[in-house]
């Protein structure tokens, strides 16, 4: 029997329904949120919050002044003209909805649910069969230090079983019967994947 081992995804649903702009992206990379120019038009201060409406950024158009705020954002912050703002080095902590405030409305003009992903490890698949005459063919497909991800056994392209939590290193398993065949082992999030190949 094979045992699958994972750890695994759930998607956060945008609680604004339509008006939420969602993005996703991997750990150190950069993302532009842009709102659009309709609802920010004549406006001159522009705010940006994150998560529980903490200010993080603020431009007065009309003198160019910027100001930065949070120090979890510390020099990964900036904001144009235009009232876009790009995070750089992106981090997983970084992930959650942002809003964007003018002080002529009440309430925001734009909002954006931001993912951002951790590089994901190739898993590993060790030998766990038992021996003697009834013995058992048993192998452990296994990622750790992940969250929010799939772990899936495959032979061929045929998909034989799959698992998600959320939860940082937790561990499931499910078993599998073994035959002489090729199996992988596949760990996704919703914008990359690794994998690791058995032949039995």
């Amino acid at each position: 029997m094979l045992i699958f081992i994972c750890l695994c995804s759930w998607s956060l649903t945008g609680v604004f329904g339509d008006e939420v702009k969602s993005l996703s992206v991997m750990e150190g990379d950069s993302v532009t949120l842009t709102p659009n120019d309709a609802d920010i038009m004549g406006e001159n201060l522009i705010m940006w919050t994150f998560g529980h409406n903490s200010l993080i950024a603020k431009i007065n158009r009309k003198d160019s002044k910027r100001q930065f705020f949070d120090e979890r954002f510390r020099d990964r912050l900036k904001l144009d003209q235009t009232g876009s703002l790009t995070i750089t080095n992106t981090r997983t902590t970084d992930s959650g909805l942002y809003q964007v405030l003018c002080t002529s409305k009440d309430t925001p003009v734009s909002i954006f649910n931001l993912a951002v992903y951790a590089h994901l490890p190739v898993p590993v698949i060790s030998n766990s069969s038992s021996s003697g005459p009834a013995s058992k063919c048993v192998f452990l497909c296994s990622v750790v230090n992940v969250s929010d991800v799939t772990l899936s056994w495959y032979k061929g392209n045929s998909l034989l079983s799959s698992i998600s939590v959320s939860d940082l290193s937790r561990s499931l398993s499910l078993h599998l019967e073994c035959l002489d065949d090729s199996y992988s082992c596949v760990v996704n999030n919703p914008i990359s994947n690794q994998t690791q190949h058995l032949n039995t």
